[in-house]
């Protein structure tokens, strides 16, 4: 019960981060993204299989973080100021570590879905072990 609701709650808020995309704009790739991380979510509370759908999402997440790193390290050399302040971005890479940080958001959530899947999927053979 506590795990349907967990991430039924957290369905909910991919879908918030997805509504709170509209005005961006490049808000068509975020609103995919985050719609699909929380359809994820959302089979987890169904108990259907999602393992493969998971680690194509993380392949996604992990490149696309890759090609946003160097605009966090100029946040980070910079002394990492504030990046909140105003929602328009004054500096050339305020929207860019924004960006960086929802998709480590969406990393972590990701890595959760994984393990709950894992966790699953071997608690239901007795051995702990995959079958071939």
């Amino acid at each position: 019960m506590i795990k349907k609701v967990g991430f039924s709650l957290l369905g909910l808020i991919f879908l918030l981060f997805a509504y709170f995309q509209w005005n961006d704009l490049d808000s068509l790739k975020w609103i995919i993204y985050y719609v699909l991380i929380s359809l994820l979510a959302f089979l987890t509370v169904l108990d259907r299989n999602k393992l493969l759908y998971i680690y194509m999402m993380l392949a996604v997440t992990v490149v696309w973080m890759v090609f946003l790193t160097p605009a966090a390290m100029d946040w980070v050399s910079d002394g990492m100021p504030s990046i909140v302040e105003s929602m328009k971005a004054s500096s050339p890479y305020i929207e860019l570590v924004r960006e960086f940080l929802g998709l480590g958001i969406s990393l972590l959530a990701l890595i959760i879905l994984l393990f709950v899947e894992k966790k699953d999927k071997n608690f239901g053979n007795l051995t702990g072990y995959e079958k071939v």
